[in-house]
């Protein structure tokens, strides 16, 4: 019993040892040490709070501070040893840093649990992870508007249900994309406020005996208040269920964005190319490139709705406080942070990597009788009722179609048989020009309001 007793903080109440099958089955070490830094800054904090109230003594401070310095170092340096006995990152560092400083290190356990241990680290971290990923979010939204900016007035089509609509440009498609992903930098930014609540102080679930200041712990972390209710404290994951919402959001608009790359870059569309460095070849098929990155971040997406679930099911029957199935939040969460941070890299590359090729977006806009709607506004402003125009339009759009060529094809005098108010000015709204410049409004995809646009983009960012 004894050696079992130096082995675990805790083993003091216990007759036997635990079995190894046990230790592999409830050990964390092999993934949350990736926390170590967050670990070691929150006990700094914590032990300096000590020192401040007069709970542990100045040369226990210096003790801890120098430790935990050496581990960090030791950890940087590839020459930690991680022991799957000592289950997870905390009691690691906390066991070295005993065999280190003596008796500092067993007292700066001193009014805090793992519980809110383990809580505060995994705020910490994922407050670390959301300012990577605002900074990735950043810059590829930066280099979505940089395409944007270059192709402001490439005219393309405009698509509903999958069929030609009205021409835009596709600066203005791309713009499109700019809003989702910027309403996605907002959601991370509110999920981090609700992130950086401090939960240490809690300790177990009921808070400590000793005279801790909780308050200058919170603000030597950045965060911007303490958790107030010590079983809410140590219980909640909320955050965590947040942010990975957020990820399946974000992760979302990038699969929509992923499938429209996939069908421009098909030979049958031809709208883009993608650079090579971003594609794959075919074993068989020597004539092949693949978009394997927008295809495995489609596949990617489900991933993430995944983790989202996982969360959400994890902690849907859990009493108050602390359970040992919070240890299962951890995997989901740092996959999701990886997956949003590794797509973003590759995505803000790969925006300087499509190469557009407006001609064929321009013989699309010949295809699907994309002005019509121009003609109808057209008949509504000679004074025909909409859903006149918009039937006489159909029957002009039957006679072209039947002819095989656009609007602009038919003869005034075909044209007037729909409709005796249309005159020879009428060709100037059924070009793809006149079109784009008809919605010259904000939001409208007219190029000057998309030149607009983009520079309101530059300012947000």
């Amino acid at each position: 019993m004894t050696s079992n007793a130096n082995q675990y903080t805790w083993a003091g109440r216990f007759s036997e040892p635990v079995s190894d099958l046990v230790k592999r089955y409830t050990a964390s070490v092999d993934f949350d040490q990736r926390m170590w830094r967050q670990d070691i800054r929150g006990s700094l904090a914590h032990a300096r709070m000590l020192a401040r109230q007069g709970i542990i003594t100045a040369s226990d401070l210096a003790d801890i501070e120098r430790g935990l310095g050496v581990i960090h170092e030791e950890i940087e340096a590839g020459r930690f040893v991680w022991s799957l006995d000592l289950e997870d990152v905390h009691l690691n560092i906390e066991k070295r840093l005993t065999a280190l400083v003596g008796d500092a290190g067993k007292r700066l356990h001193t009014g805090r649990s793992r519980n809110d241990q383990v809580a505060t680290d995994i705020r910490l971290y994922l407050r670390d992870a959301i300012d990577d990923i605002q900074a990735l979010l950043k810059q590829f939204r930066s280099a979505l508007v940089d395409l944007a900016e270059k192709e402001a007035a490439t005219p393309m089509p405009g698509f509903t249900h999958l069929q030609v609509a009205q021409p835009v440009t596709f600066g203005h498609h791309l713009l499109a994309y700019f809003e989702m992903f910027s309403r996605d930098a907002e959601r991370f930014a509110d999920c981090r406020k609700r992130t950086a609540r401090l939960p240490l102080g809690a300790a177990a679930l009921a808070g400590a005996t000793y005279p801790i200041d909780r308050e200058s712990v919170a603000a030597e972390l950045g965060f911007e208040a303490v958790c107030e209710n010590s079983l809410d404290a140590v219980s909640d994951r909320d955050f965590a269920i947040e942010f990975c919402a957020a990820c399946s959001l974000f992760m979302m608009h990038i699969s929509r964005l992923s499938e429209e790359l996939v069908m421009w870059m098909s030979p049958r569309i031809g709208f883009i190319r993608i650079a090579d460095r971003f594609c794959t070849g075919s074993s068989i098929m020597p004539q092949k490139k693949n978009p394997d990155v927008p295809e495995l971040a489609r596949g990617k997406t489900g991933r993430v709705y995944g983790h989202l679930m996982s969360l959400l099911t994890l902690m849907k029957s859990q009493p108050l406080a602390y359970n040992k199935d919070n240890q299962e939040d951890k995997e989901p969460l740092f996959d999701a942070v990886d997956t949003v941070t590794d797509t973003l890299r590759i995505f803000a590359d790969m925006a300087d990597g499509i190469t557009v090729r407006a001609d064929n977006m321009a013989e699309a806009l010949t295809q699907g009788f994309a002005t019509a709607t121009d003609l109808a506004d057209y008949l509504v402003k000679m004074g025909l009722p909409f859903r006149d125009a918009h039937e006489a339009v159909g029957q002009a759009v039957k006679a072209a179609e039947s002819r095989g060529v656009d609007l602009s094809g038919l003869t005034l005098d075909e044209l007037k048989t729909f409709s005796p108010l249309i005159g020879e000015d009428v060709y100037a709204v059924l070009t793809v020009a006149g079109s784009l410049a008809a919605r010259n409004h904000i939001g409208g995809t007219a190029p000057e309001q998309v030149r607009a646009a983009i520079a309101r983009a530059r300012f947000r960012l």
